[in-house]
């Protein structure tokens, strides 16, 4: 079957549709089959193509978007990269609160998209000014006509994934999951797909995975909010300092945490035995489906999917960087090699 027939008329018809592909070599060890839907196959070349246009499409439909307005956001990068991506195809401006833990690569390539970027400190309360999304606010009053997306706390952050993500995975699978593991930051895609797949078959377990210095697996287990979970953690677009309110915790049955180096070794494996190139977040999915399978979560009837939400290249001075990777006291002798030698000719 040939994706998108014909020509395509501009960049944003090429959202959504994603691939699933069979992973082998990295997952030989576990019950069961396991399947990954590549997010990076977007042109944004993540999951958050598909809630940035349809929170756009809909401010623009209720006439809140307008010619001459400006896209504000909180970002990790890649929401504020689609977005970036769709004002420059719409003709909008886009300003962005980023936090600081976010890869230069990811940076620079906000910057290259035309966006106006706002770098904040990551070690920060939520509420403190500093923040990105309190900065993201200033920014939203600070200029006119511009629309603040609000990703965190805005319900068509899980519609998108409703309406896109969880029906896409149904029928690429032909019913047949019975597994889901997902990043959970915003909590938009696993929310959303979640819901959508439950519906089809309430017996689906939907697995989210969090992140060491993040409180959403113990208020997904006790309802509180526990501000002695909260630390400063290396991956980025997972986890939180706050209650996301498009997270609905009652689509998740369970979470699993990781570690900072756990998921960048984990991504780099992907990366040799599977051949694709993922990102810091896709490797903290494969390390929690292998911390899920070491729990017997998985028997040799699973049909697991796993979400990888997005690509390589934003993580190159990250966890592709052998010395951003001795930085962080990371790097031993075990780490998976993606690259042995540069040899110059002359």
């Amino acid at each position: 079957m040939i994706r998108n027939k014909g020509i395509t008329k501009n960049l944003l018809d090429l959202i959504g549709q994603t691939p699933i592909v069979q992973l082998h070599k990295i997952t030989k060890d576990y019950p069961g089959q396991y399947f990954a839907k590549i997010e990076a196959f977007n042109p944004g070349q993540s999951a958050k193509d598909r809630i940035a246009l349809h929170i756009v499409e809909n401010a623009e439909k209720k006439g809140i978007l307008t010619p001459g307005s400006t896209i504000v956001e909180t970002t990790s990068g890649n929401t504020g990269f689609s977005l970036a991506m769709i004002a420059m195809v719409k003709g909008y401006s886009c300003k962005l609160a980023v936090s600081n833990k976010s890869s230069k690569d990811k940076i620079d390539g906000l910057r290259a998209m035309g966006a106006e970027v706002y770098v904040c400190p990551a070690d920060v309360p939520a509420d403190d000014p500093r923040s990105y999304y309190e900065v993201a606010k200033r920014i939203h009053n600070e200029t006119p006509n511009s629309v603040y997306i609000n990703q965190y706390f805005n319900a068509l952050n899980i519609e998108a994934h409703y309406e896109t993500t969880g029906p896409e995975i149904w029928e690429q699978t032909e019913g047949k999951i019975t597994h889901l593991v997902v990043a959970s930051g915003t909590g938009g895609t696993i929310s959303g797909t979640g819901k959508y797949l439950k519906e089809q078959n309430p017996n689906i377990k939907i697995l989210g995975v969090d992140a060491y210095g993040s409180i959403l697996k113990k208020y997904h287990e006790t309802g509180k909010f526990d501000k002695n979970e909260i630390y400063s953690y290396k991956i980025e677009g997972l986890g939180k300092n706050l209650i996301p309110d498009a997270t609905d915790f009652s689509v998740i049955d369970v979470y699993e945490k990781v570690t900072d180096k756990d998921a960048a070794y984990k991504a780099r494996e992907i990366v040799t035995k599977e051949g694709f190139f993922p990102g810091y977040t896709c490797g903290a999915v494969m390390q929690a489906t292998e911390q899920y399978a070491a729990k017997e979560m998985f028997d040799e009837d699973s049909f697991v999917v796993l979400i990888f939400p997005d690509h390589g290249s934003r993580y190159m001075n990250k966890i592709y960087s052998d010395e951003w990777m001795k930085e962080q006291g990371f790097y031993d002798s075990e780490m998976p090699q993606n690259s042995p030698a540069i040899y110059i000719e002359k």
